[in-house]
């Protein structure tokens, strides 16, 4: 089966300083996948490096079994990968209708048209208000993003990339600063993604980690040090040590 999205021997350096080192990585269609690891272990840099943000310095990323290695990041997205941001690019000062349309019209090469009326674009509403019902925010619909709570912006964020149709989806910390009652319905939420996208989550609350993911790589120092199941992973002692600051045979709970 080809691989919804894969890496091979991508390095990224400036200068000596090495912050991804010979990273070979594999996402299968329809994965439930976790990438973790410590503070400055260079998961970021990856994203950048997959979704086009970051040039790498050698290497290549496969989508769909095609090279994109030298595409732009509109392009990517354009083929269905699509990623989003631990610190949130919605439209505070718009509704969250408005922001969904927005995205909406994004994908179907609209968005000019937002000089006129959005009400007169019906299919566009029609879609908008189908994906914030699939995420329980269409109540929410004529709110303004900047007055919703932050958990709620999140899922705002994950219906808009859901709205640009994705085949591979990159979530950078979806619960960072939510609190845990939002947490949940953001991990419920995740659960009712169609289970054709391939989805990694990248994420430092490993109670959320263990609950959405099957299999997991860990990064340290720009390397991947370890992959494998979440049982896996929970029980190998050089991520216990890196990651978690256990001692060998302590496994997660």
């Amino acid at each position: 089966m080809t691989a919804a999205l894969q890496t091979i021997g991508l390095c990224r350096q400036f200068g000596a300083l090495v912050v991804a080192s010979d990273i070979t990585f594999s996402l299968e269609p329809g994965a439930r996948h976790a990438l973790i690891g410590p503070n400055g272990a260079g998961k970021t840099t990856f994203v950048n490096l997959v979704t086009g943000r970051l040039a790498p310095s050698a290497g290549r990323v496969l989508l769909a079994g095609e090279d994109v290695t030298h595409l732009a990041q509109a392009r990517r997205v354009q083929r269905g990968l699509v990623r989003t941001f631990q610190i949130s690019t919605l439209c505070m000062g718009l509704t969250v209708l408005e922001n969904m349309a927005l995205a909406v019209c994004e994908r179907r090469q609209l968005a000019w048209r937002l000089l006129r009326p959005l009400g007169s674009y019906d299919a566009v509403l029609d879609e908008s208000l189908r994906l914030l019902r699939q995420f329980g925010l269409d109540s929410d619909a004529n709110r303004i993003v900047g007055k919703l709570a932050y958990g709620e912006q999140r899922l705002v964020e994950i219906a808009l990339a859901l709205a640009l149709q994705p085949k591979v989806l990159l979530l950078d910390e979806p619960a960072a600063g939510v609190p845990e009652r939002d947490s949940v319905r953001i991990l419920e939420n995740l659960a009712l993604l169609p289970a054709e996208i391939a989805i990694l989550i990248i994420e430092h609350d490993m109670d959320i980690v263990f609950r959405f993911a099957s299999h997991i790589t860990v990064l340290d120092q720009g390397r991947v040090i370890a992959h494998g199941s979440a049982q896996e992973i929970a029980a190998n002692d050089l991520v216990q040590s890196v990651y978690f600051g256990n001692s060998p045979g302590h496994t997660h709970a």
